[in-house]
């Protein structure tokens, strides 16, 4: 048996992350902070302006799950993270401002490739999202993305930003399944390697053509693309 014909018959359904892997989350606020730094006749460059945000974001998600206290939601991680990009690139700004870039996460359109290679895979397995992202957001992006998800579960159920283990075995039993009976697709290095750990069988999509670091947690699959993961198992 090869390792796609052991994963094909092992898996009952693919989870995906959706914000970065599922919908173009750089270039989409990308664009989004190319007018907004515009109207501030801000001279920093939008791409670095949103690589600072997510990075940004994501080191505050880690701070609030380690703290183990009660859930911070990711729409509050994300003002506390823009504001602060902002606050040390000197860009003058008002909460209004705050709010209006982090609602933009909710209007994220799909990366080209992803409908129809969703599409196909839906016709053998169910797709579920995993998503760091808040219940309320999750639900208002389904109007841009219009992928028709079996689920769409939050790791505010779970309490804990993935990748703790919590967010990967709360999913999976939500949908009634074993962990090792899930596949989990992301395009981050630091959600496969969870997925991996907390017992699912994992894909990289790398996009952004890096190395996989030398985690004892490494995907089942690397590839390139939606079309290439939908190709494979469709």
């Amino acid at each position: 048996m090869t390792a796609i014909e052991d994963l094909k018959s092992s898996i009952k359904l693919c989870m995906f992350d959706q914000y970065g892997t599922v919908v173009d989350m750089q270039g989409g606020l990308r664009d989004v902070a190319a007018g907004f730094l515009t109207g501030k006749d801000s001279a920093v460059d939008p791409n670095a302006f949103v690589t600072w945000w997510r990075r940004t974001h994501f080191e505050n998600s880690m701070i609030d799950a380690l703290l183990q206290r009660d859930h911070t939601s990711y729409r509050e991680i994300g003002h506390l993270s823009v504001r602060q990009v902002m606050d040390r690139a000197g860009i003058a700004h008002t909460e209004d401002d705050v709010r209006s870039l982090v609602a933009a996460i909710e209007r994220l359109e799909c990366f080209p490739e992803v409908p129809e290679s969703l599409a196909r895979l839906q016709t053998h397995y169910k797709l579920v999202v995993l998503s760091n992202g808040d219940p309320d957001m999750l639900e208002a992006a389904k109007a841009y993305h219009r992928i028709p998800f079996d689920a769409v579960i939050s790791v505010a159920e779970a309490n804990a930003f993935k990748p703790h283990r919590a967010t990967y075995e709360m999913a999976a039993r939500k949908m009634g399944v074993a962990v090792e009976e899930v596949l989990f697709v992301a395009n981050h290095e630091f959600d496969c390697v969870g997925a991996k750990a907390a017992g699912m069988r994992t894909v990289f999509i790398d996009r952004r053509r890096r190395p996989f670091a030398r985690w004892p947690h490494q995907p089942d699959l690397i590839v390139s693309s939606m079309s290439e993961l939908a190709d494979l198992l469709a």
